[in-house]
């Protein structure tokens, strides 16, 4: 029952000591610096310290070292690690030999193609490439030469005109070419004598294609008349061409340019090097006019004929 002032009616203790302010100091302190946001646990493992470990009910727990998880991010690293390639000392000693070998074969191929021309006179070294200069100067001349006659088998004045003195022009160089029709102009006289020695078949076949090489155009030896499908054969002291007999002296009479074709055979270990390690002698004789009158009578082809024409 209340007085009339509101006081409690309940018994008040006595023995308490007086000491309520610095208690509600103390409380307003502590609860101060309580975290205000977390939030009460309930249920049975409010009090547990082990409730928050997944491994507290765990059986297996106790069992083994704690295996540490590896993020899925992590693989590629290991991956290339354990697929990186690793060098031994074997493959680095082979990778060195190969590197060293292949050096080697370097400076081999290059001292090879040096040695061709290394070994040669100052004077020779001019005159080869006085030939190659010449030889593509007429090469150069003879590219102008038919670009003007296309030139005129294209243009509208006189076509039938410019066509029929193209073919004989071209009948005219085949027929010389194959030996069919005689030749005349500038070349050398080259004459093969067996003092201590025979000529070989070989070596002639080596005078020949000298000559061929230096450019000569038509080619004549002792009255025969040489072509495209020529050949030496026979034994040293009896050569024989497409089956005549030849006997020394063998007079070489080729028409081209008389200073490549007389410089192309007496190079060092040219033509007339061969002729005299076997034993014969040769002389080169330059000729403004030499004239080949052989000629050589042509079989009909038995199996090719001429390809049509292509059109447009």
């Amino acid at each position: 029952m209340s007085s009339e002032n509101g006081a409690s009616d309940e018994p008040v203790d006595q023995d308490r000591p007086a000491t309520g302010g610095e208690s509600d100091v103390t409380e307003e302190v502590t609860a101060e610096d309580e975290p205000a946001d977390v939030p009460a646990v309930d249920g049975p493992g409010a009090d547990d310290p082990g409730a928050d470990d997944p491994r507290a009910d765990d059986p297996r727990a106790d069992d083994g070292p704690v295996v540490e998880q590896v993020e899925p991010s992590d693989g590629w690293p290991r991956l290339w690690q354990a697929l990186r390639p690793r060098a031994t000392r074997a493959q680095v000693l082979a990778g060195l030999l190969c590197a060293a070998l292949g050096f080697a074969l370097v400076v081999q191929v290059r001292q090879t193609n040096d040695a061709s021309l290394s070994g040669l006179r100052q004077a020779d070294l001019v005159r080869i490439l006085d030939e190659t200069t010449a030889r593509g100067d007429a090469l150069a001349k003879e590219v102008d030469d038919l670009r003007d006659q296309r030139d005129q088998l294209a243009s509208g004045s006189d076509k039938q005109q410019a066509a029929l003195d193209a073919l004989r022009r071209s009948a005219e160089t085949q027929g010389i070419l194959t030996g069919r029709l005689p030749a005349q102009g500038s070349g050398v006289v080259v004459t093969l004598t067996e003092p201590s020695g025979e000529i070989k078949p070989a070596t002639m076949l080596n005078m020949l294609e000298e000559l061929r090489n230096a450019g000569a155009e038509a080619i004549d030896l002792n009255g025969e008349r040489i072509t495209a499908s020529s050949a030496f054969a026979g034994v040293p002291g009896a050569v024989t061409l497409d089956g005549t007999v030849l006997h020394a002296p063998f007079v070489w009479t080729a028409i081209g340019d008389p200073d490549t074709i007389a410089t192309a055979l007496q190079i060092p270990g040219g033509a007339l090097a061969t002729v005299r390690s076997n034993g014969g002698e040769g002389t080169v004789q330059r000729r403004d006019e030499v004239e080949i009158r052989s000629v050589r009578e042509l079989d009909e082809p038995r199996f090719a004929t001429p390809s049509p024409a292509a059109a447009g």
